[in-house]
């Protein structure tokens, strides 16, 4: 009995840790770090619009933030604040918390802080992947 225990906590506490951050549709890993910020983990080589695309995705879908709120670039892409030996790029919903210019952008890149979109644009570069008829 005590085996399947420890087996049972063994299983389960990762998955606890794991539900804490949330899986974008691109398969980019999004993890909360407090109420306005979030960090969007580099994978596979997914460029800016990817990271994007995840920082959008998470701020309708998991902070359940109007489609027109802006999402700005705490923190440029670098080393990851929530995990050794990754890359990522910290947003905040709370333009004060982002330092740099935070004037509206219309560049897409993940290398300046205070750069930032509305979450409905950011959101748009995870329709990448779509082809439509017509392009046939």
């Amino acid at each position: 009995m005590r085996r399947f225990l420890v087996l049972l906590i063994s299983c389960v506490l990762p998955l606890e840790a794991a539900a804490q951050a949330y899986r974008a549709e691109n398969w980019l890993l999004v993890v909360p770090l407090n109420t306005f910020d979030f960090e969007v983990i580099e994978d596979r080589g997914v460029g800016a619009r990817g990271i994007w695309c995840a920082a959008g995705e998470f701020a309708q879908t998991v902070l359940a933030l109007p489609v027109d709120e802006r999402l700005y670039i705490k923190t440029p892409r670098g080393p990851s604040v929530s995990g050794v030996g990754r890359r990522g790029v910290v947003f905040t919903t709370d333009a004060s918390r982002a330092e740099g210019d935070a004037g509206q952008s219309y560049s897409v890149t993940v290398r300046r802080a205070g750069e930032n979109l509305p979450s409905h644009h950011a959101r748009q570069f995870c329709r990448d992947k779509l082809i439509e008829l017509e392009d046939f």
